[in-house]
């Protein structure tokens, strides 16, 4: 098959992503927008199989139906709750492919150069594409499977400690070994010197020992990033698979890699500068590895939790006329978002103002509330972000905060030593009555305290999410 079909199926796949990527955007449009994503890769695989220098059927038929069974299993195994860390591994197994194809592509271009003129021309494929190459294009082909190495393989660790911190199997906290950030500078130097080093020989030691640095810094990196920090970090290190795919496509001569791996990384990069804005984090901070932090000794918290049973809650919602529920990992975790759509209909059916508040960072993945309140069937129209609703809360009645701390913690705005100051929070302590939904007293994910639930206008509703509603929804009237 010609060049010109392929570069023509590629260009339809292109357009098919950037609208799959547009789709994303909007709720009512996303199921669409996923459909665009299936047919352009579809389209994308089969314009590469058919394509020039296509070979090796039988085993590319064999790994794509392989790979579809595991995605299927994967996909139908894993639950809502766990899709933060399947994000964090998809990441790091595309981190993997680019090492392993910027490595491939270094042995051939060895084995290449290392041929007579006579034996190039009967060369194919990629090998055949690098058979043409000038010197200067030899030289710059390095740099790019250099950097496509190097890319991939910090996104490859940094995905996979994202994913330990995601499921609970490596402390959430931030950690760093002696010489927190000298090390990860150190690591980076080395590389840059590997570079040079490659640049000039096109031996394999050097890209051996920048593969084991940048190793160790997506290793280093993640786990200086504390656990308030992972929605960032997962945004992050999808950025950074963009870009690791996008420099593989410079090694391959690949249009499509280039602009799909364009897409992901700048899309990535730009929602994580957006979610660093929406803590007030620095973006710099927190692609160094928590560069920073925290300046002094936090504010100590006054006052004592007062609990409140499911009689109390209820009676508190059937007397209010306004409400607004603010969700976060706890529902995710309790898998209540239906017991808080039925909690939801039954309410509104009563004629009360029912709304929702969603922080940019709530759960653990960049829009991670919306998708499950969509699954619930929550009506898209009272799913507000939080600088459509934050002024509301004075003339709200009832607010309920189901399994969220940070993003409702008024420390970011009294607190100027807190590990979240200056982050822009749901301002829920000014509503009339608070409820927070909470199996127990502990800090959360974070580790940080939170003054709300000490506040004389709140009340803890303990249990576990799903239990607690199922006990309230009967006194609902």
């Amino acid at each position: 098959m010609s060049y010109g079909f392929t570069t023509a199926v590629y260009v339809v796949a292109a357009v098919l992503f950037i609208l799959a990527l547009g789709g994303l955007s909007n709720q009512e449009s996303a199921k669409r927008a996923v459909w665009y994503g299936i047919v352009g890769m579809a389209l994308a695989v089969l314009a590469t199989l058919i394509g020039p220098g296509a070979g090796l059927w039988g085993l590319s038929l064999i790994l794509i139906l392989a790979g579809g069974v595991i995605g299927q299993y994967v996909a139908r195994r894993v639950q809502m709750t766990e899709m933060p860390q399947l994000v964090a591994a998809m990441h790091s197994l595309v981190g993997l492919a680019a090492v392993f194809v910027g490595f491939n592509a270094h042995f051939e271009q060895v084995r290449v150069l290392a041929m007579d003129e006579a034996a190039r021309e009967a060369l194919a494929g990629f090998a055949a594409v690098l058979a043409e190459k000038s010197p200067v294009e030899h030289n710059i082909l390095r740099v790019e499977l250099f950097l496509g190495i190097f890319i991939g393989a910090v996104t490859f660790t940094g995905s996979v400690v994202a994913y330990g911190k995601l499921a609970g199997k490596v402390t959430s906290a931030a950690t760093k070994l002696p010489g927190g950030h000298a090390l990860n500078a150190a690591a980076a130097v080395l590389s840059l010197l590997c570079l040079v080093w490659y640049f000039n020989t096109g031996s394999l030691l050097p890209v051996i020992l920048m593969t084991l640095a940048a190793l160790f810094i997506g290793y280093h990196l993640i786990m200086g990033i504390g656990g308030a920090d992972m929605p960032v970090v997962v945004s992050m290190l999808n950025s950074y698979s963009g870009w690791a795919a996008a420099a593989i496509g410079f090694s391959l001569g690949n249009d499509l890699l280039i602009v799909v791996g364009a897409l992901v990384g700048s899309s990535g990069a730009i929602l994580s500068y957006i979610m660093c804005k929406a803590m007030n984090r620095s973006f710099i901070s927190v692609i160094l590895g928590g560069f920073g932090g925290s300046s002094g000794p936090a504010m100590e918290v006054e006052g004592e939790m007062v609990a409140i049973d499911a009689d109390g809650v209820a009676a508190a919602l059937n007397e209010a006329d306004s409400i607004i529920i603010v969700p976060g990992y706890g529902m995710a975790v309790a898998q209540a978002q239906n017991a808080v759509s039925e909690l939801t209909r039954k309410l509104r059916d009563a004629g009360k103002n029912v709304r929702f508040g969603i922080h940019p960072v709530a759960g653990r993945l960049p829009g991670h509330m919306n998708v499950l309140l969509a699954e619930a069937k929550v009506p898209y129209d009272i799913v507000l972000e939080m600088e459509e609703i934050n002024d509301d809360f004075p003339d709200t009645d009832v607010v309920i905060v189901i399994g969220s701390n940070d993003i409702v913690n008024p420390a970011a705005q009294e607190d100027p030593n807190s590990p979240i100051a200056g982050m822009p929070v749901l301002e829920v302590w000014k509503a009339k009555q608070v409820f927070v939904m909470k199996r127990g007293q502990g800090t959360g994910y974070s580790g940080i305290e939170n003054p709300l639930f000490y506040k004389e206008n709140t009340r803890m509703f303990y249990g576990d999410a799903r239990e607690s509603l199922d006990k309230l929804l009967p006194l609902i009237d």
